[in-house]
């Protein structure tokens, strides 16, 4: 008879369910999982690769970021409730962004007096003995679960792995007691889970008569929208969004997006203002986003009719969400938009087609206004110690690659970045999904993990730069030759606070007295403020520019640096607060 421990039969699972790493931050919970790592090395036998983040924000992030790049969800480790707690807010992320994940957390052991192996022996084992510990990520997972006994362990992860895969994907958390984990099986008497007969459930398209519906409404319309901010998760659907746009002539709006829509080069993309887009419309598309605009902002839209295309049209992990639509529908978007464009171009005559390119055509003088702006923009450099950030943005957009990816974490300059910093190329660009800041560093890794021949642009504000972990995103970098650059904007503060009490109180105390309670500087004579060395203190490339004239030739001192599979941090003093 052969037996194993339980975490010999999880890893089993884990490896058989496809996952290629483990994004781990260890503690006394993980015992039985190490030692059977140990003896899998040892004996030359593969397993998904271990990757050790000093904070729980960055191993989440760098899962999100590899399931972004590949569809495919990975193993998180963390260190019962606390390593949970620290977890927490990257979970929400991953739950908005839609990304696949396994979130795994030991518990304190059960038994107090060695009555099992595994039991307590140290102090923390009864300080981490919380009540609930599921409760801190339940919110924002899709499936959770304590497993009980070593004997279910590969039915409990195949059904993890069906939870996270199936539309809309998510996080799923399980909890495993070290008793549980320690605990050995005979392995004749593990039950198989293969996971091709345990798999998830995929959304597809739509019958015929919606379908035909929806080709009827668009080349009916006079003047026929698009508003999304996730549908370039998917490939496919960017380039079936950019047919149906140009067959139909609808312009596209891209409102604090997820990724690349449509490639900003399309006569239809529109940029990222709705509400200049609602005023004049008959027809509008909601596909795959969370907030198409502010209702408040954009009162037009309260009159137009709206059809509603998404994975998860009824967030029902919003409580409130508020958004009227006149057809809504359920469904994997490509499959849907393929499905309406192949109607659209049998049905579509001469007369239509000249309709549909006069249209575009008549949208040339707005774009040539919107090109025009958007270099007016770019050439007014700022000067030294308040560098204007569209300035900067061009000067990047000029420097990188069309296949480089760039994160934008820039919170209140994000929208002058996506205006300048231009992608055409799907998952070239990745913004924020969730609730949570700090993301960008540690999903930064992740991509340059699943993408090892692209270089990966980290654009992130000196506010938001606190909570990413910047320490354990370069150790990491370092550890496992992963090297990104950041570019910091530093304003010496929270831009996001400030404007948001300027926006309720526009003639309040706070904006009389300049006391917004968000700067994170004081400006004394000795002072110091160098994000850079927290990157040098791993072996990084680390640039401060505070004059204009020098952001070219700092930018290609760190693009060399990345060259030559080195981080690089570039710390730019932007216009302050």
């Amino acid at each position: 008879m052969t037996t194993y421990s339980t975490a010999h039969y999880f890893l089993e699972a884990l490896f058989d369910l496809g996952v290629d790493y483990i994004f781990a931050n260890l503690g006394t919970d993980h015992v039985s999982l190490i030692e059977e790592i140990a003896r899998w090395d040892s004996e030359g036998r593969r397993h998904p690769e271990v990757i050790l983040c000093p904070h729980e924000v960055v191993a989440v992030h760098m899962a999100a970021g590899y399931a972004l790049a590949t569809g495919r969800g990975q193993a998180v480790f963390v260190h019962v409730d606390a390593g949970t707690a620290n977890a927490c807010m990257a979970i929400q992320n991953l739950f908005r962004y839609r990304l696949p994940g396994m979130l795994f957390a030991g518990r304190a052991p059960f038994t107090l007096h060695g009555e099992l192996q595994g039991s307590r022996d140290t102090y923390v084992h009864f300080v981490q003995d919380g009540f609930d510990p599921a409760s801190i990520v339940r919110p924002y997972v899709k499936w959770e679960y304590t497993l009980p006994s070593g004997i279910v362990v590969k039915e409990a992860l195949a059904r993890a792995a069906a939870f996270m895969h199936s539309d809309p994907p998510g996080p799923v958390y399980m909890m495993l007691p070290r008793e549980t984990l320690a605990e050995t099986w005979d392995e004749q008497a593990m039950p198989a889970y293969p996971p091709a007969r345990f798999g998830c459930v995929k959304a597809g398209g739509i019958e015929p008569a919606r379908a035909q519906a929806m080709a009827e409404a668009l080349m009916t319309a006079e003047n026929p929208i698009a508003l999304t901010a996730y549908l370039g998760r998917n490939a496919d659907a960017v380039a079936v969004l950019a047919r149906l746009a140009l067959a139909c002539g609808i312009r596209v709006a891209e409102f604090n997006p997820v990724t690349v829509n449509i490639p900003q080069d399309s006569p239809c993309s529109a940029g990222a203002d709705p509400a200049a887009l609602v005023a004049n419309a008959d027809l509008g598309l909601l596909i795959d986003t969370d907030v198409p605009f502010v209702p408040q902002a954009v009162k037009p839209a309260e009159a137009l009719r709206w059809i509603q295309i998404d994975i998860d049209p009824l967030k029902a992990d919003i409580p409130m969400w508020g958004f009227a639509t006149d057809l809504r529908i359920h469904g994997d978007s490509a499959i849907i938009l393929q499905q309406v464009l192949e109607i659209v171009e049998a049905r579509a005559d001469e007369a239509y087609r000249r309709k549909v390119r006069d249209r575009i055509e008549s949208w040339q003088p707005s774009l040539d206004a919107g090109e025009a702006r958007r270099r007016s923009a770019a050439a007014q450099s700022g000067q030294a110690g308040a560098i204007n950030p569209a300035f900067l943005f061009a000067r990047l957009q000029a420097l990188l690659s069309e296949d480089d990816i760039v994160l934008n974490e820039a919170v209140r300059n994000a929208p002058i970045l996506q205006q300048q910093l231009r992608r055409t190329k799907p998952l070239t660009y990745v913004g924020l999904a969730g609730g949570g800041l700090g993301f960008s560093g540690g999903m930064a890794l992740g991509l340059r993990l699943a993408n090892p021949a692209r270089r990966v642009v980290q654009i992130v504000g000196d506010g938001a730069f606190h909570f990413g972990a910047p320490d354990s995103v370069y150790a990491v970098s370092q550890q496992y030759r992963l090297p990104i650059f950041t570019v910091i904007l530093d304003n010496g503060g929270w831009q996001a606070v400030k404007a948001s009490v300027q926006r309720v109180y526009p003639d309040g105390a706070a904006q009389r007295g300049d006391a917004f309670l968000s700067k994170l500087r004081t400006d004394r004579r000795d002072e110091q403020r160098h994000f850079v060395d927290i990157a040098r203190a791993f072996g990084a490339h680390g640039e401060r520019v505070s004059d204009p004239d020098g952001i070219d030739e700092a930018i290609t001192r760190c693009l060399r640096a990345i060259d030559a599979e080195r981080a690089a941090v570039m710390h730019v003093d932007i216009v302050p607060l």
